[in-house]
C-alpha cells in the first residue's frame, strides 16, 4: 500500500513541474524585461520605461533581452564576429507613472558578412558621464542569414532610455561573443540638449524649469502732471510651476523691485510709481524672475523695453535755467576761493581740514595667491586681479605665472614652501582663490576620483594647487598661523561651495564686494574701529573698475560670467581622463593664448602720490593713493610690466 501511494505522488509530482516549467518558459523574456526595468528604475535615474523590447523579428532565433551578466565570454578571433555599424538614435518624451520623461532609442546594425554564423547576440553599455551612473542590456539571438526577410541589414534598436537634459551619455555596443585580442565595438557619445529644444520641451524635469511660459507681457503707463509722478502697470501671465515673482524696472543709476506671489491666480499685476526726478534716463528695462521648482533662482527671466521718453515734459527752458545757475555758481565759487585763499591763517586751517586722517603702513605688503587653473578665462581673472592688487593696492603679489624662472630652478613644491615660511615670518599675507577646481581637487586628496584639468596640462608648471593645500593645510589649523591666511571667491563666477571644509572656520570673501574689506585684512588693520568706520576710495564694487586695471578686471569677471551661462557644463568640459597631455590639449593651445588680453588704459601716466624718502605707503579714510602706471598687455609681459611699475616706489 505505500508503495502504491508513493508512486501516486511521484507521478502527480513530475506532471506539476512539467506544466510549471511550460508556464515559465511562456512567461520568461516579459517578466524578465519587467523585472530589469523595475530593477533600474530603483537602483539608477538611467531605466528603460519600454517593457515591450522588440526581440521578435522575422529570420531570429532563441531571441531574449536580458541583463548583462558579471563576466564576458571571450572567444579567439577567428570563433568571434565582427562589431557592429552605427544606426540613428532618436530623442524624445515618454510617459512613465509619474509624468513626461525624456527619453533616447539608440539602435545599430550587423554587418552583412560571413561573421553572422558565430554573432550570438549584442550588448549595450550606457554610462552617464554627469553621475557615473551605467545601464547594461544583452540581446541574445542567433541568425541564420546574412540579411533579414526583407533583404536588407539585421537592425536591433534600444527603446525609452530616460536620460536627463544638459547630461552626456557614453554607448557602447559589441557583438557577442567578443574577441580575445581587441574588442571591436561602437563606440558613440551622446548628449542631451537643454530644455530649450523642442523635442524635450514637455518632459516633467523641463515644464517645471519653465520651458513652456510665455509670460506675454503687458504694460501701460499713467501720468500725473499735477504731481509730477509716473505710475507702470505691469501685466503678465503666471506659470504652472512658480508660485513667486520678483518684478524690477532698472535703467542706469536707478533700480526697483517689488514680490509678487500667484495665489492661484493665472494672471499677476505690479503697479511702480516714482517721480520725474526719480529717473535718470526714460528708457528703461523690465525683468521679470520667476522661481520655478527646479531652477530655484537661476531660471530664465524675461525682459521688456519700457520708453518713457515721450511722456516727458518739454525741458528746454529746465535746462537753460539749469546752465545759468552752475555758470553763476562757478563764478561765484572761484570769488570766494580766491578771497580765502589771501588769507593766510585760514589758508593754514584749510590746509588742516584738508589734510586726511589716516593710517601708515611701513613697508609694502607682500600677498602669495594660490588658485586652481580652472579655465583660461578664470586664469585671465586670477592675472587681472594681481594687476590691480599690484597698480591700484599698492601690494607686492606672488604669482606662479609670474615666477616661471624660479620655479624652473627651485620646483612646485621648494618654491611654495619657501613663499610659505617668507610669509609666516613675517606680517605678509596668502590668499587662497576657491572655485569649482580648488573644491575637486580637495576631494580628490581625500579619496575622491582623481582631478585633471586642461589647464593644468598645458601649464609649464602643472598643477600647483594639490602641493600648495598639501603644504598649507596643516599650518592652516594652527592657531600661531591662521591669521596669515585669507579665503576668497569671485561670487560672479564661483560659490561659496567651493571653499573645501577646512576652511570653513574662517572668513570667506566675495569678491568683488567685499574687496575693501579684504584688503583692511592684507593691511592688518580693521575697517571698523570705536567711533568710525573706516573707507578707502575706489576700492568699493561699485568704484573700483573706474581705473585702468579695475575696468580690467571686472571686464575678465564679466566674461566668464557670459560663458558659464552659454556652457553650463564648462568645467566638466575642461576635465581630462589623464594627467597626460593629449593632441586636443596641443590643437586649442592657439586658441586659448588669445583669451587673455589687456586694454590700453585710458591715460598712459597718472601721478604717483606714494611718499618715495620714507618708502611709506600712505592709506586713508578717505581714498587710496597707489601708482597706476601699467601698460595693460599679454600676461607674458605682466611680470615685466609690474617689476618695471614697482621701481617707482
Amino acid at each position: 500500500m505505500k508503495c502504491i501511494i508513493v508512486l501516486i505522488y511521484s507521478i502527480v509530482l513530475k506532471a506539476f513541474l512539467h506544466v510549471l516549467w511550460s508556464f515559465t518558459r511562456v512567461i520568461h523574456v516579459p517578466f524578465f524585461c519587467f523585472c530589469l526595468t523595475a530593477g533600474l528604475t530603483v537602483s539608477s535615474s538611467i531605466r528603460i520605461l519600454d517593457k515591450r523590447q522588440d526581440c521578435n523579428q522575422l529570420g531570429l532565433k532563441n531571441c531574449q533581452i536580458k541583463n548583462c551578466p558579471g563576466e564576458r565570454i571571450a572567444k579567439p578571433r577567428q570563433h568571434a564576429p565582427n562589431g557592429p555599424e552605427v544606426g540613428p538614435h532618436h530623442l524624445g518624451v515618454w510617459m512613465d507613472e509619474h509624468g513626461p520623461v525624456s527619453v533616447v532609442n539608440v539602435s545599430w546594425t550587423i554587418k552583412s558578412d560571413g561573421n553572422v554564423k558565430v554573432l550570438r547576440g549584442s550588448q549595450i553599455d550606457f554610462l552617464d558621464e554627469s553621475t557615473n551612473q551605467s545601464l547594461c542590456v544583452q540581446f541574445v539571438f542567433n541568425l541564420s542569414k546574412q540579411q533579414n526577410p526583407n533583404l536588407s541589414k539585421w537592425t536591433f534598436s534600444l527603446d525609452g532610455v530616460v536620460v536627463e537634459p544638459h547630461h552626456s551619455y557614453r554607448v557602447s555596443i559589441l557583438n557577442l561573443p567578443e574577441p580575445e585580442d581587441e574588442p571591436e565595438s561602437l563606440r558613440m557619445n551622446i548628449t542631451i540638449p537643454g530644455c530649450d529644444d523642442t523635442r524635450i520641451q514637455e518632459a516633467q524635469m523641463c515644464l517645471e524649469n519653465g520651458s513652456l511660459w510665455d509670460p506675454h507681457i503687458n504694460h501701460s503707463v499713467d501720468l500725473n502732471k499735477g504731481l509730477g509722478k509716473f505710475s507702470i502697470n505691469v501685466l503678465f501671465e503666471a506659470a504652472q510651476y512658480s508660485e513667486r515673482y520678483q518684478v524690477s524696472i532698472h535703467s542706469k543709476g536707478f533700480n526697483s523691485s517689488k514680490s509678487v506671489s500667484k495665489e492661484n491666480k493665472t494672471w499677476l499685476t505690479v503697479t511702480f510709481e516714482f517721480g520725474w526726478r526719480q529717473l535718470p534716463q526714460c528708457k528703461m528695462e523690465l525683468l521679470i524672475q520667476p522661481f520655478f521648482v527646479r531652477c530655484k533662482n537661476d531660471c530664465w527671466r524675461p525682459k521688456k523695453d519700457i520708453d518713457l521718453c515721450k511722456y516727458y515734459p518739454p525741458r528746454t527752458l529746465i535746462i537753460k535755467a539749469c546752465l545759468a545757475l552752475l555758470v553763476f555758481g562757478g563764478v561765484l565759487a572761484f570769488l570766494l576761493w580766491t578771497a580765502f585763499q589771501k588769507d593766510p591763517v585760514n589758508s593754514s586751517l584749510s590746509a588742516a581740514k584738508q589734510q586726511p586722517e589716516g593710517f601708515q603702513v611701513r613697508e609694502r605688503r607682500r600677498l602669495l595667491v594660490i588658485y586652481s587653473l580652472d579655465h583660461p578665462l578664470y586664469k585671465n581673472i586670477v592675472l587681472k586681479l594681481s594687476a590691480f592688487l599690484a597698480t591700484k593696492c599698492g601690494t607686492e603679489v606672488f604669482l606662479d605665472l609670474l615666477d616661471s624662472t624660479r620655479l624652473g630652478v627651485l620646483g612646485s613644491v621648494q618654491w611654495l614652501d619657501w613663499h610659505r615660511e617668507q610669509i609666516e615670518s613675517s606680517k605678509d599675507k596668502i590668499l587662497i582663490l576657491c572655485s569649482r577646481g580648488v573644491k575637486a581637487k580637495w576631494k580628490a586628496m581625500c579619496g575622491d576620483k582623481q582631478v585633471f584639468l586642461r589647464e593644468d596640462a598645458r601649464s609649464p608648471m602643472g598643477d600647483m594647487l594639490s602641493p600648495a593645500l598639501s603644504l598649507m593645510v596643516p599650518h592652516f589649523i594652527r592657531s600661531s598661523s591662521f591669521e596669515k591666511y585669507i579665503v576668497a571667491y569671485f561670487d560672479d563666477v564661483c560659490s561659496e561651495d567651493d571653499v573645501p571644509s577646512p576652511f570653513n572656520i574662517t572668513l570667506r570673501y566675495k569678491l568683488m564686494k567685499q574687496f575693501e574689506e579684504l584688503f583692511f585684512r592684507i593691511l592688518n588693520t580693521e575697517k571698523h574701529e570705536p567711533g568710525k568706520v573706516n573707507h578707502i576710495d575706489g576700492l568699493s564694487e561699485e568704484k573700483y573698475h573706474q581705473c585702468a586695471s579695475g575696468r580690467a578686471l571686472r571686464d575678465a569677471i564679466e566674461a566668464f560670467h557670459a560663458y558659464q551661462l552659454e556652457h553650463p557644463q564648462w568645467f566638466e568640459e575642461e576635465l581630462l581622463e589623464s594627467s597626460n597631455t593629449s593632441s586636443e590639449i596641443c590643437d586649442d593651445a592657439k586658441s586659448t593664448i588669445n583669451l587673455i588680453t589687456y586694454r590700453e588704459p585710458e591715460s598712459a601716466h597718472v601721478t604717483s602720490h606714494l611718499n618715495t624718502q620714507e618708502t611709506d605707503f600712505i592709506v586713508n579714510t578717505s581714498g587710496l593713493y597707489v601708482a597706476e602706471e601699467l601698460q595693460m598687455r599679454t600676461s607674458v609681459e605682466f611680470n615685466q610690466l609690474i617689476s618695471e611699475n614697482m621701481q617707482h616706489v
